[in-house]
């Protein structure tokens, strides 16, 4: 069987997890606070919350920032759920905008578009959600100069572009971004199973997400003096969005092979990519000279249209020989909840709505053998002949 995505663990990941179970911590030890420090020198921040998933991540994110009602943040429809829901989780307003036909990532230009069209209506955006789609860096520098300009919040959803290169940079979401977001889900460049982290330069936001990682208590070690050692406060209502030390050794264990995984994948795309660039009804994904894919995903784009056949007889075709494809992602606003609750309709994204049409998320990870690789082209090309 070949998935679409797949963890790589080795003997050493092994090793090093059964030595954290035999020790005498497993949840909050000592290896949260290295895997935090691993984390920060390696993406170049001051600051680390490693967390339960990279939704607790962009929760955080929202709540740390101080992100509440009335508030107004500008997002793209095609992410996974999680980005949106992480705005609604705050009380706040997702503001979708329409992405870029060429990257996928949220435009800029329509960016700027639609603040000055809700500052019209004295509605101002508090904060700008991007994801750097597939592992695809968004163009930060412009984005940068709309958040200055217009004064708001820039938070990176940069779970799927770890170790992605910006301006040859794999440093950059941190030096544009105010709070940069992991996830650490099997599929992605590395797993701790499930994990996330918030990174960023800002310590009043980090002091918040540190204390809502965990309930919302905080342990005063001046008070614990005076009435006794068991003594805590509870300063917030938090959650319990904590990692395991477990988990942090096994993200400690997979950063060391990060480079190894990106080199195979990026090896993975170049095939695909000289396989399918001259196909009339395949279109590639493309990057920004300035950027480097870290290809969590690779976006194949096919004209069901002019091939005349389904996206579902596309996907049936591979199942029958083992093969399981995936898409990434139906846009937000057509999900019944947000149309129900925000009254979007299909038309009000064209880009995304046309993306969604085509795209198909082949098979790419460590594991995944060059002759499946050519496999899966092959079956490609029969189905679009």
């Amino acid at each position: 069987m070949i998935n679409y995505g797949k963890q790589y663990i080795d003997n050493d990941d092994i090793k090093v997890v059964i030595k954290i179970l035999k020790s005498k911590f497993l949840t909050q030890g000592p290896l949260v606070n290295k895997f935090e420090k691993k984390l920060k020198n390696f993406l170049g921040s001051k600051y680390c919350c490693a967390l339960s998933s990279g939704t607790a991540a962009l929760h955080l994110a929202g709540l740390s920032s101080l992100l509440g009602k009335n508030d107004y943040v500008i997002t793209s429809p095609i992410s996974f759920v999680a980005t949106s829901n992480s705005i609604l989780y705050s009380n706040a307003r997702p503001i979708f905008v329409d992405i870029d036909e060429t990257t996928y990532n949220i435009d800029e230009n329509l960016v700027e578009k639609k603040i000055l069209e809700l500052k019209k209506k004295n509605k101002y955006i508090k904060a700008l959600i991007a994801t750097d789609f597939a592992g695809n860096p968004c163009n930060w520098k412009r984005l940068k100069t709309l958040s200055k300009k217009y004064n708001f919040l820039l938070i990176n959803d940069n779970c799927h572009a770890l170790g992605a290169r910006y301006y040859n940079d794999y440093k950059y979401a941190q030096k544009f971004a105010d709070i940069v977001t992991h996830s650490f889900h099997p599929v992605k460049q590395i797993t701790t199973g499930e994990g996330g982290a918030l990174l960023t330069n800002n310590k009043k936001i980090f002091q918040n997400a540190i204390a809502l990682r965990s309930h919302g208590v905080q342990k005063n070690n001046k008070l614990k003096k005076k009435i006794g050692p068991w003594y805590y406060e509870m300063q917030k209502l938090g959650f319990n969005y904590r990692l395991t030390d477990f988990q942090s050794a096994l993200g400690i264990s997979q950063l060391k092979k990060l480079k190894h995984f990106l080199k195979r994948r990026n090896q993975i795309a170049t095939i695909y990519d000289s396989e399918f660039k001259k196909n009339p009804y395949l279109k590639i994904p493309q990057s920004n000279k300035f950027s480097k894919h870290g290809y969590h995903l690779y976006p194949l784009l096919i004209n069901f249209k002019k091939i005349k056949k389904t996206k579902k007889k596309l996907f049936e075709y591979f199942e029958e020989r083992n093969i399981y494809l995936q898409v990434h992602y139906i846009p937000i606003h057509l999900q019944p909840y947000y149309k129900k609750n925000f009254k979007y309709k299909l038309g009000d994204f064209p880009v995304s709505e046309k993306f969604y049409s085509q795209e198909v998320s082949l098979p790419i990870h460590y594991s995944l053998k060059k002759k499946d690789v050519f496999k899966i082209i092959k079956l490609i090309n029969n189905f679009v002949r």
